[in-house]
């Protein structure tokens, strides 16, 4: 009965020993004595003991980050590039046949590849077409890692640091371009503006009573501010003639007026004209 006893416990203590539980997301692959049966799973597996050996396999979707890359740029800048990786096993007997581990030999290979991509670009490049670099990056990945039986889904350069002599550099250039583009924009608006108001000329030009209506709407609006000086502005068809009457006015007063030799002043003063009274004061 002892006996008995043993041998069903030792019977049960196999059987469970034989058998794997496998996950969805898993697969097994098995080696019997050495030999590769193929990926079992998911769900349960039978396994002869002492015989079989092992190897589970993660079939989800892995995020590697790769550590930052010291790289020389095209242009010889030196910059700081690290990156991200989403992979996933698609053929669990190659990952395992082919690699000893096919995470770390992804890792190796995706910073070499970065250094790589990187270095035959410029800064330009690096910071404003960042999706082109990405798209040679996951070319270059996915290509070496087929054989190891690794689908590469994503590749994107995560983080970009420069030295602060060149972010300073580069924001002086900025400025600059800023300050061009304001200057062009403004010269366009004077431009715009030198357009409307030489049409505005040719329009009052050809409407003198609407020159007249402007300089009273001008008079309008200087009332409307209540201020302490009011300036009148007139129009120099308005000036013009006046002034020319003016002077004509004073030249023939000037024409009547005889000369006198001596031409007393406010002051009580005369003034004596040497050619009438020789140098005699």
């Amino acid at each position: 009965m002892i006996i008995t006893i043993v041998v069903a416990v030792l019977l049960v203590a196999l059987l469970i020993a034989s058998l794997k539980v496998v996950r969805e997301y898993e697969r097994l692959v098995v080696f019997r004595l050495g030999r590769l049966r193929g990926a079992l799973g998911p769900g349960l597996v039978f396994m002869l003991p002492f015989f079989d050996r092992s190897v589970r396999v993660d079939q989800r979707v892995v995020t590697l980050t790769i550590p930052p890359q010291e790289v020389i740029t095209r242009d010889n800048v030196t910059a700081r590039v690290n990156a991200v990786v989403m992979f996933k096993v698609s053929d669990p007997v190659r990952s395992v046949m082919a690699v000893e581990n096919h995470a770390v030999a992804t890792s190796q290979f995706a910073q070499t590849t970065l250094r790589s991509v990187v270095g035959r670009a410029d800064l330009d490049t690096l910071l404003a077409h960042r999706a082109d670099l990405n798209e040679d990056l996951y070319q270059s990945i996915a290509q070496q890692a087929v054989p190891w039986g690794v689908n590469v889904d994503v590749v994107e350069i995560k983080d970009v640091e420069i030295p602060e002599m060149m972010q300073r550099a580069m924001a002086r250039q900025a400025e600059a371009e800023r300050e061009r583009r304001a200057k062009v924009i403004s010269a366009h608006g004077e431009l715009e503006a030198s357009e409307e108001l030489r049409d505005a000329a040719k329009t009052l030009s050809e409407a003198p009573a609407a020159l007249q209506l402007r300089y009273l709407q001008t008079l309008l609006e200087l009332g409307a501010d209540q201020n302490s000086t009011v300036v009148f502005p007139l129009p120099m068809d308005i000036v013009g003639p006046l002034m020319g009457a003016l002077d004509r006015v004073s030249s023939g007063k000037q024409a009547e007026q005889p000369t006198s030799p001596i031409s007393p002043s406010r002051n009580g003063m005369s003034v004596v004209d040497d050619r009438v009274e020789g140098h005699t004061r």
